[in-house]
């Protein structure tokens, strides 16, 4: 975005779903959702983050596609969680309008894991591939994580979009193929920083040993934060 102003970031929004207390007056689970262009990696930060977090948290995942269960399918192959702890939601329609439109499906779904598997620390939310307008509505996450990658042209963070310039954290993946693609890492460091002020950016690749860590410790920052929050509280 052009601006004859200093300020080179829109106003954000804080994400973060109404109640944090579950019907019984418990806490309930830190709600964060993925989002981000197809192909970008959101399904394989939602594998990393179960694998890296499993073992300390009680973990479930919501999965969105449009009309397969293609996602949920890939986790449960891959075993990252017990299948009853992964669920999917068929959009049957844009990704955007089940995350932000009408959430009832998806917010069904979340209540419905914690409802069966609970208590829960965390629920994890995948959007099915959409574009850089993406985001989640306040009444289904708490947070929100957006996916890039530098594979789609190191132009993305210039371009900004709500996705990129108001997620809680913007995940620049796949740093590995900047080489071979012709990506400059530096100029989408600065492209995003222009574009998000101190919102935080990680830059990773996946494939990486330990290369979800950042995104995992931010998961943990939101968490600790999270509970230090009474319950009758407004979240986060």
């Amino acid at each position: 975005m052009h601006r004859d102003h200093p300020e080179s970031y829109p106003q954000r929004h804080t994400y973060r779903a109404a109640d944090p207390r579950r019907p019984d007056g418990s806490r309930r689970a830190l709600r964060v959702g993925l989002g981000g262009p197809v192909g970008s990696g959101k399904t394989a930060t939602v594998a990393a983050l179960c694998r890296a977090l499993r073992e300390r948290l009680a973990i479930a995942v919501v999965t969105n596609d449009i009309y397969t269960r293609e996602d949920a399918d890939f986790l449960l192959r891959n075993a990252v969680l017990p299948a009853e702890r992964i669920a999917a939601v068929e959009t049957g329609a844009c990704p955007h309008t089940a995350i932000r439109d009408d959430i009832s499906a998806n917010l069904e779904a979340v209540e419905e894991l914690e409802a069966a598997t609970g208590p829960l620390d965390l629920v994890l939310v995948e959007s099915g591939g959409d574009n850089l307008t993406a985001t989640f509505s306040r009444g289904l996450v708490d947070a929100q994580i957006f996916v890039i990658d530098v594979a789609a042209g190191d132009d993305i963070p210039r371009k900004g979009g709500p996705g990129i310039t108001t997620a809680d954290l913007l995940v620049v993946n796949k740093t590995d193929l900047a080489p071979h693609v012709g990506s400059d890492l530096a100029a989408m460091a600065r492209d995003a920083r222009a574009q998000r002020g101190e919102l935080p950016v990680v830059f990773t690749s996946l494939t990486a040993e330990d290369g979800v860590a950042p995104i995992a410790a931010w998961v943990r920052e939101r968490l600790t934060a999270w509970h230090a929050v009474p319950a009758a509280g407004a979240g986060v």
